[in-house]
């Protein structure tokens, strides 16, 4: 499947769900976005890889900091396997979750949305002087 044919097939499995989705229709120099979507009232910003083998824990790390330098939750939705360095990016205090496997199936196939995380307090950039993240 295209890349760009996966991105829109993610767009269109949130909308099933009754999701307002903003598409990014760049393919390239989108900033490593490729769409949002308001879930429960708050923006989520979506990356999605559609790998062949193994995910790439560098992009899970660089879409982390992605979303703490706008301030909003991501959601990084692939088709490959979740490796333990790039589950190890994704800690206790991530604004990113990772959609794969058995999650991303049931999105696709009948709307449904894994359970996301309860919301953090609030999304801070990475390096904030005088805060603890």
């Amino acid at each position: 499947m295209d890349t760009l044919a996966f991105e829109e097939l993610l767009m269109e499995s949130f909308e099933r769900c009754g999701h307002k989705v903003t598409r990014n229709h760049r393919s390239t120099g989108d900033g490593g976005v490729d769409g949002e979507v308001v879930i429960d009232g708050s923006i989520w910003l979506i990356q999605a890889k559609r790998y062949v083998d193994t995910m790439q824990p560098e992009h899970v790390a660089a879409f982390e900091n992605l979303c703490r330098t706008k301030g909003r939750r991501g959601l990084f939705i692939h088709t490959g396997r979740t490796c333990l360095q790039s589950r190890a990016v994704i800690t206790d205090g991530s604004v990113v979750q990772i959609i794969a496997g058995r999650a991303l199936l049931v999105l696709l196939t009948d709307g449904s949305l894994p359970m996301l995380a309860p919301p953090i307090n609030q999304v801070l950039p990475e390096k904030t002087p005088g805060r603890l993240l």
